[in-house]
């Protein structure tokens, strides 16, 4: 269960994240847009510390450390390719003129062969 939960937390924590870092290139944040790169830094912030406030629970949840199931670089590496999995579904939803190409997939292949590898006994 523990280590489902961190999954759903780190998943969701790279939501945040992803709109703290690239939302603002798609999405108009009417009420700050006039303050200019401030406000856009300050509405990033927002979105990073709820991605915090999952990312640091998600961590202590998952590592071995403190009760969870993963390792260290387990931990680390599926926190890598949640980042990545929920930027390109990101940038394939909202920014249409995005493409996924074959290298892209051949990329996905080898860092998912990375994880098997990392939780291979």
């Amino acid at each position: 269960m523990r280590s489902w939960l961190t999954i759903i937390m780190l998943v969701l924590a790279n939501v945040f994240m992803t709109l703290a870092w690239y939302g603002h290139l798609r999405f108009k944040y009417k009420p700050v847009e006039n303050w200019g790169i401030v406000g856009i830094i300050l509405v990033s912030w927002g979105f990073a510390l709820v991605e915090y406030c999952l990312q640091v629970p998600a961590n202590r949840l998952g590592f071995k450390g403190t009760g969870g199931p993963f390792s260290l670089l387990q931990l680390k590496l599926l926190q890598e390719v949640i980042t990545l999995v929920v930027f390109v579904l990101f940038s394939l939803l909202f920014f249409k003129n995005e493409s996924f190409k074959l290298n892209h997939l051949i990329s996905f292949i080898f860092l998912m062969l990375a994880v098997y590898f990392a939780f291979k006994k």
